[in-house]
């Protein structure tokens, strides 16, 4: 390994040890270790040690080739105390900005969402079902005022209709009036009969449902 490359692994291992410092506040920033259950803290605190260590690798990789130095880790401990001593409290207030700056923006497009797409749609849905039900009103009406003036103006074209059958029953005899109401009688028993055999049925049935 030369000189140069060797000079460069070590800028690279300062550089990965102070990034390292900042993901790891960022980290805890966002983990909130408290107030989550200990085994998903284990877990994540197990996928973030993982990924810091392929990162770090990665660049090691592409400086020299992947070599591993004892004066790699005196670096990477160098960077973490330049981090700690010298860049932690401005990493932290602006990464307090950045969330701030996010959060604000989240919250403006929520409310543009909402007064630009929400509202207006919900408005218009509101309106159109408000004016379906009044059109089903006005159409219900107005059926109910053509189905009364049907009746009256089939009243009225019975009416004749009636007073010729009350005539014609009044012409009858006696003997062929008394037949007709032999045989409605009957047939009223009949139909009587068979309405109380279907009650009788049906409240069978539903006692044994029961």
């Amino acid at each position: 390994m030369t000189l140069t490359t060797q000079f460069m692994t070590m800028l690279a291992m300062v550089g990965m040890g102070s990034v390292f410092g900042a993901a790891l506040d960022t980290y805890n920033r966002f983990l909130k270790r408290t107030k989550r259950n200990r085994l998903l803290v284990f877990m994540n605190d197990i996928l973030f040690w993982i990924v810091q260590g392929l990162a770090i690798f990665y660049i090691l990789f592409l400086v020299n080739s992947g070599e591993l130095r004892f004066y790699i880790f005196i670096a990477l401990l160098c960077g973490f105390a330049a981090y700690q001593s010298l860049f932690k409290g401005v990493y932290l207030r602006i990464l307090e900005i950045l969330i701030s700056i996010v959060i604000s923006f989240y919250r403006f497009m929520l409310k543009v969402f909402h007064f630009v797409i929400y509202k207006p749609i919900y408005m218009l849905v509101a309106a159109v079902i408000s004016l379906i039900i009044m059109l089903g009103k006005g159409l219900l009406s107005l059926l109910k005022v053509v189905w009364k003036l049907l009746l009256f103006i089939l009243k009225i074209v019975l009416l004749p209709v009636q007073w010729t059958f009350r005539l014609i029953w009044k012409l009858l005899p006696k003997r062929i009036k008394k037949l007709v109401d032999k045989i409605y009688n009957k047939m009223a028993g009949i139909f009587k009969q068979i309405k109380n055999y279907f009650h009788i049925r049906i409240s069978r049935w539903k006692k044994d449902k029961k």
